[in-house]
């Protein structure tokens, strides 16, 4: 018998993170790796959830709180081989997403995000699957000229754009 669940992101209002799927115990290791290499000096938290075996949640980072709170998410997602990394502050997924994505056993990113956000799991006999994620709220209309205007000299001002 299938169940759904959703489950929430607990973390700091502001704090980003990425949630996404391996399939392999190399990676808590690969992807410590990339982010280190990619940002020095980066704080983060690393927790994936492993699907066979011993089935623990392996962990690793650079900060020992970010460590514990990936920790505590991946745990209540329980999802095989999902995982999640909770980034300092000032520290951004577009500067590391693409590290990530580039790791061999990285499979999909399912979210990277700040927004409140909800996992949605499948529960079977054999265990938990993510179907997908609810990333922040549903939109309340279409940008117009002024908002165009506001969103390019945000892009600006916070140097993604020239």
């Amino acid at each position: 018998m299938l169940q759904l669940h959703t489950v929430t992101i607990h973390k700091p209002e502001t704090m980003n993170f990425i949630l996404g799927q391996t399939h392999f115990i190399k990676s808590v290791e690969d992807i410590h790796e990339a982010l280190v290499g990619t940002v020095p000096g980066i704080r983060f938290g690393l927790a994936f959830c492993e699907a066979s075996g011993k089935r623990l949640v392996r962990r690793s980072g650079t900060d020992a709180e970010l460590v514990e709170l990936a920790s505590r998410n991946a745990t209540a997602i329980g999802a095989g081989h999902a995982f999640i990394v909770l980034l300092g502050d000032g520290f951004y997924p577009v500067n590391v997403l693409n590290a990530i994505k580039a790791v061999p056993e990285v499979c999909r990113i399912y979210c990277a995000s700040a927004n409140p956000t909800e996992v949605i799991v499948a529960e079977t006999a054999q265990g938990r699957g993510i179907v997908g994620v609810v990333d922040g709220f549903a939109p309340l209309g279409v940008e117009n000229d002024d908002d165009v205007r506001w969103r390019k000299e945000l892009l600006r001002t916070i140097g993604y754009k020239a």
